[in-house]
This record gives structure tokens, C-alpha cells and sequence, in this order.
């Protein structure tokens, strides 16, 4: 009798080990993920004052756009929780939006081989920031699943293992030019990738 208690003791232990090392997993995911949302907004957001200055040398009566813009990106710096990146992280779009906007005013500047890859790399950029949000947001989505699933829901607490955040913002998208076939397979490399690890993780779980 009490080896069979024993052994079914032991079974339980075993699950609710398992259990905690798959929302340990989980969670770092979640974590990896972030990061790499995380270096692209930095990465677009090192293109934004010579963005500005290109836009601003054709159309200087516009500083209340190219200022408001420099203050979105500022405050964006250093933020870290979901939502509250989010938000900031929006309103960098649409001051973006805005300049590029003013941009299609100036033809000279729209044929200035300078500005036209800024904006490329800007576009680029977006593309590869949609793509991590993408798998950023699936993988919350997993975590939070666990988290309140029987019976890892009995270990989270002990794990210290809290609900995390989805990313949602805007985007530049509506801006994007026709795909060349380079940017076709960078983004598919992008997204193979982040399909990859989404196999792992499920088979972890």
C-alpha cells in the first residue's frame, strides 16, 4: 500500500515538474521574442533624425510635425512594458506617416537617392517589425494558455509565472512599395525562422 502511494506520489511530482519546466520554457520564449521586437523599433527608430533632416531641408515649415516626432521617439526609449511601448511606439508611426506625407509634396526630395533609401530601409524595417510582432504575440498567447490550463495552472504561482501582454501598433504598411525579391526572401528567412521555433515550442508542449 504504500509503495503504491509512493509510486503515484512520485508521478505527481514528475508532472508537476514537467508542468513547471514547460512554462519556464514559455516564458522565455516570450522573453526571446521580445528582444527581437525590441532591437527593430530601436533600429527604426536610429533612422528617424536622418529621415527628419532630409524631409526638413525641403519643408522647414513643418518643424511642429518633425519636433513632435523627436518627442515620441524619446519617450519610447527605455519603455519596456507591452502596452506602454505600444503606445508610444504608436505615435512614432504616425509622425512618420506625417513627414512622408509631406515628402510626396517635394518631388526633388522624392528623387533624392539618399532619402529614397532611408525610406527604404524605413519600410524594411517595418516589414521585419510586423513579422516579430507577429511571433512575439503568438507566443504570449501560448504562455498565457498555460498558465491557466490544468494543471500547470497549479504550478504558475510557484514558477512566479504572470500573464504577459500582447504588442499591438500601428504600422507604416500603407507606404510599403511593390516586394522586391531580395526583400521577399529576407522576410520569408524571418518568417521560417520564427515558424521553426513555434514547431519547438509545441512540441515541448
Amino acid at each position: 500500500m504504500l509503495w503504491a502511494i509512493a509510486i503515484a506520489a512520485g508521478v505527481v511530482l514528475i508532472g508537476l515538474v514537467s508542468q513547471y519546466n514547460k512554462l519556464v520554457y514559455l516564458r522565455q520564449l516570450v522573453r526571446n521574442a521580445w528582444s527581437d521586437v525590441d532591437v527593430y523599433l530601436k533600429r527604426r527608430a536610429d533612422l528617424i533624425p536622418n529621415l527628419t533632416a532630409s524631409v526638413k531641408a525641403y519643408a522647414t515649415h513643418e518643424n511642429k510635425t518633425f519636433e513632435e516626432l523627436a518627442v515620441a521617439r524619446s519617450r519610447a526609449n527605455g519603455v519596456q512594458e507591452a502596452p506602454k511601448r505600444a503606445a508610444a511606439e504608436s505615435l512614432i508611426s504616425a509622425g512618420l506617416n506625417r513627414a512622408l506625407m509631406i515628402a510626396e509634396n517635394y518631388p526633388e526630395l522624392k528623387a533624392n537617392q539618399n532619402f529614397l533609401a532611408l525610406q527604404q530601409e524605413l519600410i524594411e524595417t517595418e516589414r521585419y517589425i510586423a513579422s516579430a510582432r507577429q511571433y512575439y504575440n503568438a507566443c504570449v498567447r501560448d504562455y498565457n494558455t498555460k498558465i491557466e490550463a490544468f494543471p500547470s495552472n497549479l504550478v504558475a504561482p510557484v514558477a512566479g509565472c504572470k500573464q504577459a501582454q500582447f504588442f499591438e501598433t500601428d504600422s507604416l504598411e500603407q507606404y510599403a512599395p511593390p516586394v522586391a525579391m531580395d526583400d521577399k526572401l529576407d522576410i520569408q528567412q524571418v518568417s521560417t525562422r520564427n515558424d521553426e521555433e513555434q514547431r519547438e515550442q509545441n512540441q515541448q508542449s
